[in-house]
């Protein structure tokens, strides 16, 4: 993090956040990642600058308020979008209802994980409004994903504030929590898909087995 940010940070505080965090939800680039930024007000908590619940709750409503937007912009121009593609882009119509399909039949876990995890939380909001998945299935899936992943950086800027001069001295060190982070994330989305793709084999086993072959004739 640059002096110039993280003054700015200081000074202006819970305004700081909610802006930097908002604009770099509607994907707007930031000069750092808004996982340092919690990180920071995390450790701005711990130097009592800020008081950690409303770091927190500023985190949130400026995550769910930019994931919204986003994903209404794309949920309500996402047909006009689709039917006048140009014809190299990957997704036909038949496809689109696939993946819509898949979403709201149980597809819920995925878009949280990717709404948890880094540069592609935003990728979530517009794939999500522009497969015109319904408000009733995204949202709930926005407000857990905004409470969840502020929470946890905030928290965790927080609870390394005493060593924070080390870290901002070494900056790779905060780079490697970062790193530790969405390498969690990633582990947490390969067993999810493993263990999905785990039940189809059995459930197809068991629809196949004699037994059920025998019980439906």
């Amino acid at each position: 993090m640059t002096e110039e940010i993280i003054q700015y940070v200081t000074h202006y505080g819970y305004l700081a956040i909610f802006i930097l965090v908002f604009l770099q939800e509607i994907g707007l680039p930031n000069p750092f990642p808004n996982e340092l930024l919690l990180m920071f007000s995390g450790y701005l908590s711990f130097k009592g600058l800020l008081f950690l619940p409303f770091a927190i709750a500023t985190a949130f409503l400026a995550d769910f308020l930019g994931t919204n937007l986003l994903y209404f912009i794309f949920y309500t121009t996402g047909t006009f979008i689709l039917k006048r593609k140009p014809k190299w882009f990957p997704l036909s119509e038949s496809v689109t209802g696939r993946l819509t399909k898949k979403i709201s039949n149980g597809g819920q876990l995925s878009i949280f994980i990717f709404r948890l995890t880094p540069f592609t939380r935003g990728y979530a909001s517009l794939i999500t409004g522009l497969l015109q998945v319904k408000p009733k299935i995204f949202l709930p899936i926005a407000i857990f994903s905004a409470i969840t992943w502020p929470s946890v950086y905030v928290v965790i800027g927080n609870l390394i504030g005493p060593s924070w001069d080390g870290y901002a001295i070494h900056t790779g060190s905060l780079k490697n929590v970062l790193l530790v982070v969405i390498a969690m994330a990633i582990c947490i989305i390969l067993f999810v898909n493993y263990r999905n793709s785990r039940r189809k084999v059995n459930r197809c086993d068991s629809d196949n087995s004699p037994a059920s072959v025998i019980s439906d004739n």
